[in-house]
């Protein structure tokens, strides 16, 4: 670690868009970095670029979340690197295509990404946050976690997973000094959408957020203590009765017997 670093913010996905824009703003906030993702050239690139602008340490860790071996690579530097205060899984991938007509391989490597890498990442990471008193995860969700309707439905089964795994991670751990963070962005511009199939031409501009502005959003509501940020979300009081209707459902989901509107004889 550099001077006065709040320590490393390891960032999967992080050589181009939202990733990228994570390393460029946490290294702002003083963060040393480890840059995680396949493109070894430019992550590089985004490497020099950072620290000649920041004098952070910024380190690159070529690797295909996707492949056990190189998976495993990061798992272990999570593990063992002590300097590490912060974990950004960023990394997935997605398509707008529908259940009938998605390739079920294309399917399970989505799942093998998005769910699987993640959670080994912060399976990872979190022991050593807890033994260090502190560190922060943040998930790079979707709306379509609430919203699954909107997209692919294995698109949406992840990140309703990435919602509900960050949810648990803050039940169990925020009282041993650890924060956790979902973000949902709605439709944002970057190159997901064209490695998806839709060019992000194809949407209502009226609906597309710039990345910066996506980033920028999330870490404001990282600041002010959310844990679940929805950047493009005006009305907050539209989450908070979701979650309370949410949380209200707690003490009728189990019982020895069945609700009476089912009519079931005794």
């Amino acid at each position: 670690m550099t001077n006065n670093s709040k320590g490393t913010a390891l960032i999967t996905g992080a050589s181009t868009g939202i990733g990228a824009i994570y390393a460029d703003r946490l290294a702002a906030r003083g963060y040393d970095l480890i840059l995680v993702a396949r493109n070894k050239d430019k992550l590089q690139a985004l490497a020099a670029q950072i620290s000649d602008k920041t004098g952070r340490t910024v380190e690159v860790l070529a690797a295909d979340l996707g492949d056990a071996a190189d998976l495993a690579r990061v798992e272990k530097v999570l593990r063992e690197d002590a300097s590490v205060t912060a974990l950004v899984n960023n990394a997935g991938i997605g398509t707008h295509t529908t259940l009938l007509e998605s390739d079920i391989e294309k399917m399970t490597a989505m799942v093998q990404l998005n769910v699987t890498a993640l959670m080994r990442l912060t399976y990872a990471a979190v022991p050593g946050f807890v033994a260090r008193s502190g560190g922060t995860v943040i998930n790079i969700a979707s709306i379509v976690a609430v919203a699954p309707e909107l997209l692919n439905g294995v698109y949406g089964g992840t990140k309703a997973f990435v919602q509900a795994f960050t949810t648990s991670l803050n039940h169990e751990l925020a009282d041993k000094g650890i924060r956790a963070q979902a973000v949902l962005p709605g439709a944002t511009r970057t190159d997901f959408w064209a490695l998806g199939g839709l060019p992000i031409e194809h949407l209502p501009s009226e609906i597309v957020m710039d990345a910066e502005d996506m980033v920028d959003a999330a870490l404001a509501g990282l600041d002010q203590g959310e844990t679940a940020t929805i950047p493009a979300l005006r009305d907050i009081e539209l989450w908070n009765a979701f979650e309370t209707a949410r949380t209200a459902l707690g003490p009728q989901l189990s019982s020895t017997r069945s609700a009476p509107r089912f009519h079931v004889a005794a």
